[in-house]
């Protein structure tokens, strides 16, 4: 068939092809098992996803060009993956394009492109943000930065005031259907100069990022997949950063008031200048690209698995649980409210258009649900 062909294409093995009209998911009752989601009777898998062969594309012009200041290629950069990844995320989607909202600030310090589809076929809400900004750090902010790492502290005076620059491009896709993943990712590059002596250039820089994902079902092949291939793109600059990163992940994205990770993880790192700038630029320019082969293929797979209200609610409750983490323990989301002018529609972009809280939902041992709470409170190493 078509979709059998589609599938090998995208190299993803089988679990593609569902071709079942069903109802909309309004039934009022929850012991209803009646299939819901009659989105997947129009949805059909392409086959090939745009901009998920990153090794083998011929690098843009920015990648290379050392006679433009670092921060300017950044921007190219985080404009770049958005672009990239915006059409990657359509190649799926047949009602919707993504809106593209431009915006600047403010006090004139720094723009945004928010790109935001919701209520797709595909995807209940996704986002694809950029940020260009640059102000002063707020005491806040400042006292934050030290504490978290030990050289910062040594690099930035307490009583000094600090400028900041930011580049970078933050991404949060919520699917439709449950057995597809929630995933996110977020690279950037953030310079820190002296209020006095600006012209002197920045006396701390460093990138940040990484990507994680975040199911509702467990599918091992799947999350095995999205772990090998982020390994490739950090193998290729350290054999050391996978294993570090994923582990810095696994800590990081941590509900620690439920004792269970966010998702099954993926690669995190912050404060990350330990080579040249150029080599930290090419590994952001990698994993970034990684992300879209990693996780579309994955969206394609399983957006047209029928589903019930069971697994419709279930993925309500996971998505509750992630937006917790985001509210609760998030920096990214710290750090943007602390910024003055910020724009809090993007900064809250993250959360789910829809979320479920059940008092005391336990699910029945040996059940799908509990082998995904089992995932999620133990560490595995998904890329052996």
């Amino acid at each position: 068939t078509k979709l059998a062909a589609a599938g090998a294409c995208i190299g993803l093995g089988a679990g593609i092809g569902y071709w079942v009209a069903k109802e909309k998911d309004t039934i009022p009752n929850a012991q209803d098992t009646r299939v819901l989601g009659s989105e997947i009777a129009g949805l059909k898998v392409p086959a090939v996803i745009p901009n998920t062969d990153y090794e083998n594309e011929a690098k843009p012009a920015y990648y290379n060009d050392t006679a433009t200041p670092m921060h300017q290629r950044m921007e190219a950069l985080v404009l770049d993956l958005q672009d990239r990844l915006v059409v990657a995320l359509e190649s799926l989607e047949p009602s919707r394009k993504f809106i593209r909202d431009q915006w600047e600030r403010e006090d004139g310090n720094g723009y945004g492109i928010s790109c935001v589809l919701q209520d797709g076929e595909v995807y209940e809400k996704a986002g694809v943000n950029v940020s260009v900004i640059e102000g002063t750090l707020a005491p806040g902010q400042l006292r934050s930065m030290r504490e978290r790492n030990p050289q910062t502290a040594n690099k930035l005076n307490a009583n000094e005031e600090y400028d900041f620059r930011v580049a970078g491009v933050s991404v949060v896709v919520h699917p439709r259907n449950p057995y597809a993943p929630t995933a996110h990712k977020n690279y950037r590059r953030f310079e820190v100069y002296r209020k006095s002596n600006k012209e002197a250039g920045p006396v701390l820089a460093w990138f940040g990022g990484g990507a994680d994902l975040t199911p509702a079902y467990l599918f091992e092949d799947d999350v095995k997949y999205f772990h090998q291939t982020l390994k490739q793109a950090c193998d290729a600059h350290d054999p050391q950063y996978y294993p570090r990163f994923k582990q810095w992940c696994d800590t990081y994205f941590t509900n620690i008031h439920r004792d269970e990770t966010r998702g099954v993880g993926g690669i995190f790192f912050d404060d990350l200048e330990d080579k040249a700038p150029e080599e930290l630029f090419h590994f952001a320019y990698d994993a970034g690209s990684a992300f879209i082969k990693a996780y579309v293929p994955l969206v394609a797979k399983r957006m047209t698995m029928p589903y019930t209200l069971r697994e419709r609610n279930w993925q309500l409750i996971r998505r509750g649980h992630y937006a917790e983490f985001n509210l609760v323990y998030d920096r990214g989301t710290k750090f943007g409210l602390m910024t003055p002018g910020a724009r809090i529609e993007s900064i809250l972009m993250s959360l789910p258009l829809t979320a479920r809280w059940e008092y005391m939902n336990q699910p029945e041992p040996g059940s799908p649900e509990a082998h995904l709470l089992e995932a999620v409170r133990t560490t595995t190493d998904w890329a052996k």
